[in-house]
């Protein structure tokens, strides 16, 4: 799928020159509704969208875990929040009605592996049907235009083979989060092609890989448990580190889904599964960004574990991502020591006193300029 001239014409682009950043003048009063504004990207994708201009809804349950990102970069004061659980189908449509939105983000899901086993019934109620309730909201709402629905790298049927997984491979899920975000591209495909295709709605994936960045403080998280353990002076228990990953820094997959909804808002031809991650070869394992993460906090013990710790989780997973390099102009911008050391500055500088806002600011501005 190439990008031809009259495609960059009609993202409103001149030829051979590609918007690297999103476009304020698109967002500028733009009315958005967020679905799980109160999570990592979450937060992350609502202050930039704040900071382009738009009105921004933001639909969740409240922030989990104490500290948490939203509660610290003050991101209630940049949207009209509403805790709604995506579960409840009536309430979840009444409120994305009454926003009147244009464009739709929905990231609101149950986003752990481990957790995934802890509570399958609840991952799957969640990340499926929460997805399917999202959409039907906006069957016959009018001021609808695009859709763009994050699931995840592990959407695949990993076959733990050395080759990057392109969008048009087999869906599957070991354990039940992968199901579950493997099963919701499916309802995706399936609102996007039954119903909101012909409504004149745009309807795209988004399946990024494994972020990271301040502010994420989740449990089974690498970088967030790395800090933690280091902050408080106890190793880090590392279950699984020859496991590769495609790692980037939450900016990237984040300003991956602004330009997306973008192009699909002037050419809802594209609306497709699209892939987010590093290049292939910026795949790294859980030991390499671990060994990163030690440098550039300076100190930092850790206990290497030996793969059989825990339950099944896939030992190699890369994305291919030329789809969103040839029709997004969508490219990797940091790289991966980069992506750590920004994140490891982000949390030493906050423990410092540095406001969370400022320092996510700093970031924006920061990936902006190297678009630019």
């Amino acid at each position: 799928m190439g990008l031809g001239q009259g495609a960059v014409e009609d993202l409103g682009m001149t030829p051979g020159a590609v918007q690297r950043n999103p476009d304020p003048a698109f967002w500028q009063g733009r009315r958005v509704v967020l679905t799980g504004h109160t999570g990592f990207k979450g937060s992350w994708l609502t202050q930039w969208l704040h900071r382009l201009g738009a009105q921004v809804t933001g639909i969740a349950l409240p922030p989990v875990g104490d500290p948490n990102l939203y509660s610290l970069a003050r991101v209630d004061d940049l949207c009209d929040s509403h805790f709604i659980d995506v579960r409840d189908a009536q309430a979840l449509a009444a409120q994305i009605r009454r926003a009147k939105p244009e464009i739709v983000f929905h990231l609101a899901a149950q986003a752990l592996v481990r957790a995934g086993y802890d509570d399958p019934l609840a991952t799957y109620a969640t990340n499926v049907m929460g997805t399917a309730h999202v959409l039907d909201a906006l069957r016959g709402l009018d001021s609808a235009r695009v859709a763009v629905m994050v699931t995840t790298d592990k959407v695949y049927r990993n076959l733990e083979q050395p080759y990057p997984y392109r969008e048009d491979d087999a869906l599957g899920g070991h354990d039940p989060y992968s199901a579950s975000k493997a099963a919701s591209e499916l309802v995706i495909a399936s609102y996007r092609d039954a119903w909101l295709s012909t409504q004149g709605v745009a309807v795209a994936s988004a399946r990024a890989g494994n972020v990271i960045g301040g502010g994420d403080w989740a449990a089974d998280r690498l970088i967030p448990d790395a800090v933690r353990c280091w902050q408080a002076g106890r190793a880090l228990p590392v279950r699984r580190p020859q496991a590769i990953r495609p790692w980037q820094h939450v900016l990237e997959p984040v300003g991956a889904y602004l330009r997306l909804a973008q192009a699909l808002h002037s050419q809802p031809t594209l609306a497709s599964a699209y892939n987010f991650g590093p290049h292939t070869h910026e795949a790294a394992t859980v030991r390499q960004v671990i060994q990163q993460a030690r440098q550039a906090y300076g100190a930092g013990d850790v206990q290497w574990g030996h793969g059989a710790q825990g339950p099944h989780e896939a030992g190699w997973l890369a994305l291919e991502i030329a789809r969103a390099r040839t029709v997004l102009g969508v490219q990797p911008r940091w790289t991966l020591q980069e992506s750590v050391t920004r994140a490891i500055d982000w949390y030493r500088d906050h423990r410092a006193g540095v406001d969370a806002r400022i320092l996510c600011e700093a970031d924006i501005a920061a990936f902006e300029a190297a678009g630019s």
